[in-house]
């Protein structure tokens, strides 16, 4: 009633606030995802993006990032979403990076029409890494025989529980190099003649906002709630977008309706110990 009211009232007397959906897009960037940990996902934000992007009257989205990166798939699924929702809608998207956009969190964050950075937060490491643990010497010395059965010879390349061979190192490493493309193709799209004439733009390599902005990496410095205000009035009002969950649906929603037992609680808490292990090793590259 008091919306309807306020439409009905003279444009002049209307408020002039506005407001802006803000989205925050925090974490590792995984598929999947366990009871006891929550990552980021096409899955976990596609309906977040879509809850802010029908906020019909405001004239952009703002999205906060902070992010070490992870699954290459994942972070152009989110990408892509954003996009095709601000075209849809044609709303302009400002992403605000925190203490870390780098590589799959750097790939989201190009999704933006303009990137804003707090001077110390860190961009770019727009490359390709595979991380994995070599087991064989340590089942030798507890006792424990491998034994793996296949159709197809290439069907279980890059065991961790075997030596690893050359062939399969640069299987691995031509995979990358393609995802790598990918990954470089679509920061060129979006940051086009932005970017700076740096041998080093694409090797994996990160930096500071200070220097990521020479490098065209970023559009400027700042904090969300100032920049806003300064774009769109001191009226400017910050919607955070969040989807409602209770405490059970949060801890339990991965066993489905029915309460889990001691194995599936015992096997979620397992999975989650690795995830958090991967994670960390993220966050770790960055002094995070």
């Amino acid at each position: 009633m008091r919306r309807l009211f306020s439409r009905l009232l003279p444009r002049s007397m209307r408020s002039n606030a506005v407001t802006i959906p803000v989205i925050r897009l925090h974490g590792a960037i995984m598929s999947g995802g366990s009871a006891f940990r929550q990552n980021l996902s096409l899955a976990t934000t596609a309906g977040l993006i879509e809850k802010a992007f029908a906020v019909k009257d405001a004239p952009a989205v703002a999205i906060s990032i902070n992010s070490p990166g992870g699954s290459p798939v994942q972070s152009r699924l989110i990408y892509k979403r954003i996009r095709d929702l601000a075209e849809e809608k044609n709303k302009r998207v400002i992403v605000f990076v925190e203490d870390v956009a780098a590589s799959g969190g750097y790939m989201i964050a190009v999704a933006g029409d303009e990137i804003i950075a707090d001077p110390s937060s860190i961009v770019g490491s727009i490359g390709v890494v595979s991380a994995s643990f070599g087991f064989q010497e340590l089942i030798k010395k507890i006792g424990v025989e491998r034994r793996v059965h296949t159709a197809g010879q290439n069907k279980s390349i890059l065991d961790p529980f075997r030596p690893e061979k050359k062939e399969d190192v640069e299987r691995l490493k031509t995979l990358q190099l393609e995802i790598h493309d990918t990954f470089i193709e679509l920061v060129r799209e979006r940051r086009g003649a932005k970017l700076a004439d740096n041998p080093d733009l694409f090797t994996g390599m990160f930096w500071t906002a200070k220097t990521g902005l020479d490098l065209g990496l970023i559009d400027g410095m700042g904090d969300m709630r100032g920049f806003l205000r300064q774009r769109y009035g001191e009226k400017t009002r910050l919607q955070l977008v969040s989807m409602p969950r209770g405490f059970f649906g949060r801890k339990l929603g991965i066993f489905g309706s029915s309460l889990p037992s001691g194995g599936e609680i015992a096997a979620a808490a397992a999975d989650g110990l690795f995830e958090a292990a991967e994670e960390r090793a993220l966050w770790s590259r960055f002094g995070l």
